[in-house]
């Protein structure tokens, strides 16, 4: 197994392989696990600021309309009694309705990857966090900024398994556009399936490419159909196009997974004072409508589909009309959407992210925000948790490990703090007494390991020392161990027949021509 390079990197290397769960690691880390929220949820709006955003969602399905531009499931919600326009697309659905059906999704749900011991809780008060998902564009401190491709595809999956704060895969996290786009789909998912064994995201774009998703996650489980759609086994997001409106491609894909029992997010993308109105309260009201109209068709059609609020709700600069994020608006959107999602009794999804160009402290003072904001709302997938840069349009693999340092804070923070009589330590400051210090005291040896959590990439040494040891920067150490981390990257073992099963399939799809590329 590759080593960390230099002394203290070393050092760290060699705690790795009894500290890390799975003994894969090359950097010291926290252990496999979701982040529990111990703390109450941030909520800025009173109960009857609530009532008063739902009431306006209310209104917005009953008397403006939400456009499904998908003929099948204008048909579904006009069977189930919903308003269908007979010359348009739009969709006016009674506030009745929709409670009812949003009342039939789970408050929370387990999703199962091929490898169990990577199965993720979505809700009851845990968090997970995904990599960033679909940047056309990707970045490292060597390489400098470059257009998506298979290799670094493959890069991100490796470091998305080796970091064990990563509970899924969302998505592409960088989109290899090298790869021809009918097929790409086959491919990038079947590097997703074994490069990783965490849960994965197949996208809602059209009916070939979620239908071959879910079949390759079936046949990498080795799972028969009954087995495969008795419960969660992969996720797929979709986003309205703001302002009210659902496409087709997501809404088939949605449809369609939700037909099999596997979980839908519905996330709109609501920029205040772009595709939504610059109010923060007008803003979560068209979002809570988008989103509650897609939850409603998926429950009509499987009561009981999993299904997940989304909140993308940012500002945009009114200045130059570019995506804002990590701002006050951000944060209290992302509170104020937990709220709205606690009201409907449905998990949250957020997202970490931020505007700036390169892994620098504007980028880490945004993402810091996004992912208070995200937590202090009591989300329960972050999206985009790691490597998000641009505004999305760039994966940088040095803000990955930035990011993940940052999820390891986070999840720390929100462990229990006991106050039981050794932790009180009375005895150890009887021991010490006005006169000594508590470095070599027994009750500090003996918990010193474990007192913190397991530091990658903070650097507490002091000027002189740092100096002396070559003066690495932020980002130059998180370059130095997304490199170590790739160099000692180790594949999840993975069933031969499973394996066979997965690449004859899509060898089979490829020569039947994978996918449209339009729609």
């Amino acid at each position: 197994m590759a080593r960390a390079r230099g002394g203290r990197a070393a050092r760290r290397a060699e705690r790795a392989e009894s500290d890390a769960d799975d003994g894969t690691s090359v950097v010291q880390q926290s252990r496999w696990g979701q982040l529990r929220y111990t703390d109450p949820p941030t909520e800025p709006l009173d109960r009857e600021g609530v009532e008063r955003v739902h009431g306006a969602a209310m209104e917005i399905l009953e008397d403006i309309g939400i456009d499904f531009l998908h003929e099948d499931a204008r048909r579904l919600l006009a069977e189930a009694g919903c308003s269908v326009d007979a010359d348009g697309p739009t969709v006016r659905m009674g506030r009745d309705f929709v409670m009812e059906m949003v009342a039939r999704a789970p408050s929370s749900f387990t999703i199962t990857p091929r490898n169990p011991d990577h199965a993720i809780t979505i809700g009851d008060g845990m968090a997970a966090f995904g990599t960033v998902a679909s940047a056309p564009n990707v970045s490292d401190l060597a390489g400098g900024r470059r257009t998506g491709n298979h290799a670094d595809y493959q890069t991100l999956l490796k470091l998305a398994q080796s970091f064990n704060c990563i509970h899924f895969v969302s998505g592409y996290p960088v989109e290899p556009v090298d790869l021809h786009a009918s097929t790409r789909h086959l491919d990038a998912l079947a590097d997703a399936l074994t490069l990783s064994d965490k849960v994965i995201q197949p996208y809602s774009l059209g009916s070939e490419r979620i239908e071959d998703g879910m079949e390759m996650v079936r046949l990498a489980g080795g799972l028969t159909h009954e087995e495969f759609e008795a419960s969660p086994r992969t996720f797929t997001n979709i986003n309205s196009s703001s302002p009210l409106k659902h496409d087709w491609p997501m809404l088939d894909g949605a449809m369609r997974m939700a037909r099999r029992g596997q979980a839908v997010l519905v996330a709109p993308f609501t920029l205040a004072g772009a595709m939504a109105p610059i109010t923060l309260a007008g803003a979560i009201a068209q979002q809570t409508a988008e989103a509650l109209a897609a939850v409603a068709l998926l429950q009509y059609i499987r009561p009981g589909a999993p299904c997940v609020y989304g909140a993308f709700t940012s500002n945009v600069d009114m200045q130059s009309g570019a995506p804002a994020f990590g701002t006050p608006e951000y944060m209290r959107a992302m509170q104020m959407s937990g709220q709205m999602s606690r009201r409907y009794g449905l998990p949250l999804r957020s997202s970490n992210a931020n505007a700036s160009n390169a892994p620098d402290a504007q980028a880490t003072w945004e993402s810091s925000n996004s992912l208070f904001g995200a937590l202090s709302g009591h989300a329960a997938m972050v999206f985009h948790a790691a490597g998000w840069l641009e505004g999305g349009l760039t994966a940088s693999l040095e803000k990955f490990v930035i990011d993940c340092e940052l999820l390891q804070h986070w999840t720390h923070y929100h462990q229990p703090v006991p106050t039981g009589p050794e932790d009180l330590a009375l005895d150890a400051i009887r021991e010490v007494g006005p006169n000594g210090h508590f470095l070599g005291s027994e009750h500090t040896q003996a918990r010193f390991r474990n007192a913190f959590y397991s530091p990658f990439l903070s650097d507490w040494r002091n000027y002189e020392a740092w100096e002396q040891a070559g003066a690495e920067t932020t980002e130059q150490r998180a370059h130095r161990v997304w490199q170590d981390v790739v160099a000692g990257y180790m594949p999840p073992p993975m069933d031969a027949g499973a394996s066979e099963a997965l690449y004859a399939f899509v060898e089979r799809r490829r020569s039947e021509g994978g996918a449209p590329t339009d729609f």
